[in-house]
Protein backbone atom coordinates (compact mmCIF):
# COMPACT_ATOMS: atom_id res chain seq x y z
CA UNK A 1 0.00 0.00 0.00
CA UNK A 2 1.33 3.40 -0.68
CA UNK A 3 1.60 5.78 1.98
CA UNK A 4 1.99 8.74 -0.25
CA UNK A 5 0.46 9.58 -3.79
CA UNK A 6 1.44 12.03 -6.62
CA UNK A 7 -1.04 13.00 -8.91
CA UNK A 8 0.67 15.05 -11.69
CA UNK A 9 -2.42 17.97 -13.04
CA UNK A 10 -2.76 19.05 -16.44
CA UNK A 11 -6.07 20.15 -17.06
CA UNK A 12 -6.96 17.15 -19.26
CA UNK A 13 -10.26 14.65 -18.64
CA UNK A 14 -7.30 11.97 -17.71
CA UNK A 15 -5.96 14.21 -14.81
CA UNK A 16 -9.54 13.56 -13.43
CA UNK A 17 -9.78 10.41 -13.90
CA UNK A 18 -6.80 9.64 -12.71
CA UNK A 19 -7.76 11.51 -9.22
CA UNK A 20 -10.83 9.72 -9.19
CA UNK A 21 -9.38 6.17 -9.74
CA UNK A 22 -6.81 7.66 -6.54
CA UNK A 23 -10.60 8.50 -4.44
CA UNK A 24 -10.86 5.08 -5.20
CA UNK A 25 -8.15 2.89 -5.06
CA UNK A 26 -6.17 4.66 -1.98
CA UNK A 27 -9.15 6.77 -0.07
CA UNK A 28 -6.76 7.07 3.00
CA UNK A 29 -3.65 7.81 1.30
CA UNK A 30 -1.90 11.30 1.76
CA UNK A 31 -1.93 12.87 -1.98
CA UNK A 32 0.35 15.56 -3.59
CA UNK A 33 -1.05 17.57 -6.60
CA UNK A 34 1.60 18.88 -8.79
CA UNK A 35 1.48 21.26 -12.12
CA UNK A 36 4.68 21.18 -14.38
CA UNK A 37 4.63 24.86 -16.27
CA UNK A 38 6.21 23.77 -19.35
CA UNK A 39 7.28 27.14 -21.26
CA UNK A 40 8.02 25.63 -24.20
CA UNK A 41 4.54 24.04 -25.31
CA UNK A 42 2.98 27.41 -23.94
CA UNK A 43 5.13 29.45 -26.15
CA UNK A 44 3.82 27.82 -28.98
CA UNK A 45 0.31 29.80 -28.45
CA UNK A 46 2.39 32.57 -27.64
CA UNK A 47 1.33 36.30 -30.11
CA UNK A 48 5.20 36.05 -31.54
CA UNK A 49 4.29 39.63 -33.14
CA UNK A 50 3.89 41.15 -29.60
CA UNK A 51 6.51 43.09 -28.00
CA UNK A 52 8.89 41.34 -26.14
CA UNK A 53 7.37 42.86 -22.56
CA UNK A 54 4.23 40.82 -23.24
CA UNK A 55 6.32 37.52 -22.24
CA UNK A 56 5.57 38.33 -18.49
CA UNK A 57 2.02 38.90 -19.33
CA UNK A 58 1.90 35.34 -20.67
CA UNK A 59 4.32 33.48 -17.98
CA UNK A 60 1.90 34.95 -15.49
CA UNK A 61 -1.06 33.94 -17.15
CA UNK A 62 0.21 30.58 -17.65
CA UNK A 63 1.34 30.26 -13.51
CA UNK A 64 -2.04 31.41 -13.28
CA UNK A 65 -3.78 28.85 -14.81
CA UNK A 66 -1.65 26.38 -13.16
CA UNK A 67 -2.91 27.66 -9.95
CA UNK A 68 -5.94 27.63 -10.73
CA UNK A 69 -5.97 24.00 -12.02
CA UNK A 70 -4.92 22.92 -9.17
CA UNK A 71 -7.15 25.02 -6.41
CA UNK A 72 -10.15 22.89 -8.68
CA UNK A 73 -8.08 19.48 -8.21
CA UNK A 74 -7.86 20.05 -4.52
CA UNK A 75 -10.94 21.29 -4.15
CA UNK A 76 -12.11 17.88 -6.16
CA UNK A 77 -9.67 16.12 -3.71
CA UNK A 78 -10.96 17.32 -0.63
CA UNK A 79 -14.52 16.37 -1.32
CA UNK A 80 -14.14 13.62 -2.49
CA UNK A 81 -12.42 12.79 0.57
CA UNK A 82 -8.34 12.81 0.06
CA UNK A 83 -5.89 14.53 2.01
CA UNK A 84 -4.29 16.76 0.16
CA UNK A 85 -1.06 17.31 2.03
CA UNK A 86 0.88 19.47 -0.94
CA UNK A 87 0.59 21.47 -3.89
CA UNK A 88 2.76 22.57 -6.10
CA UNK A 89 3.28 24.44 -9.27
CA UNK A 90 7.10 24.16 -10.69
CA UNK A 91 8.66 24.97 -14.15
CA UNK A 92 10.25 22.33 -16.59
CA UNK A 93 9.90 20.09 -18.68
CA UNK A 94 6.78 17.72 -17.26
CA UNK A 95 8.22 14.39 -17.77
CA UNK A 96 11.59 15.67 -15.34
CA UNK A 97 9.48 17.92 -13.48
CA UNK A 98 7.08 14.88 -12.16
CA UNK A 99 10.07 12.29 -11.39
CA UNK A 100 12.18 14.77 -9.84
CA UNK A 101 9.26 16.12 -7.50
CA UNK A 102 8.68 12.42 -6.41
CA UNK A 103 12.31 11.47 -5.58
CA UNK A 104 13.10 14.74 -3.19
CA UNK A 105 9.50 14.08 -1.51
CA UNK A 106 7.94 11.56 0.02
CA UNK A 107 5.52 10.36 -2.62
CA UNK A 108 5.92 6.38 -3.44
CA UNK A 109 3.45 6.32 -6.18
CA UNK A 110 2.77 8.14 -8.99
CA UNK A 111 -0.80 8.15 -10.46
CA UNK A 112 -1.28 9.87 -13.97
CA UNK A 113 -3.72 10.10 -17.33
CA UNK A 114 -2.02 8.40 -19.97
CA UNK A 115 -2.00 11.57 -22.03
CA UNK A 116 -2.87 15.19 -21.77
CA UNK A 117 -1.29 16.45 -24.90
CA UNK A 118 -2.66 15.53 -29.21
CA UNK A 119 -1.94 15.36 -32.29
CA UNK A 120 1.70 17.53 -33.31
CA UNK A 121 2.41 18.50 -29.95
CA UNK A 122 2.81 14.69 -28.99
CA UNK A 123 4.20 13.50 -31.59
CA UNK A 124 7.02 16.42 -31.37
CA UNK A 125 7.10 16.19 -27.95
CA UNK A 126 6.40 12.64 -26.96
CA UNK A 127 4.43 11.54 -24.30
CA UNK A 128 4.81 12.59 -20.48
CA UNK A 129 3.51 9.41 -19.30
CA UNK A 130 5.78 7.19 -21.08
CA UNK A 131 8.48 9.39 -20.26
CA UNK A 132 7.59 9.15 -16.57
CA UNK A 133 7.05 5.38 -16.64
CA UNK A 134 10.67 5.02 -18.18
CA UNK A 135 12.50 7.35 -15.45
CA UNK A 136 10.37 6.97 -12.11
CA UNK A 137 12.21 5.13 -9.35
CA UNK A 138 8.83 4.66 -7.93
CA UNK A 139 5.73 2.50 -9.52
CA UNK A 140 3.37 4.42 -11.75
CA UNK A 141 0.02 3.92 -12.49
CA UNK A 142 -1.24 4.92 -15.73
CA UNK A 143 -5.29 5.46 -15.97
CA UNK A 144 -6.47 6.28 -19.46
Amino acid sequence: MATAVLIPIDGSPLAERALSYVVGEYPDTPVHLLYVMDHVESFHDFDWTSLPSHVDDHTRRVSERGQALLADARASAETAGLDVVETELSVGRPATGIVDYAERTAVDHIVMGSHGRNGLTRFILGSVAEQVLRRSTVPVTIVR
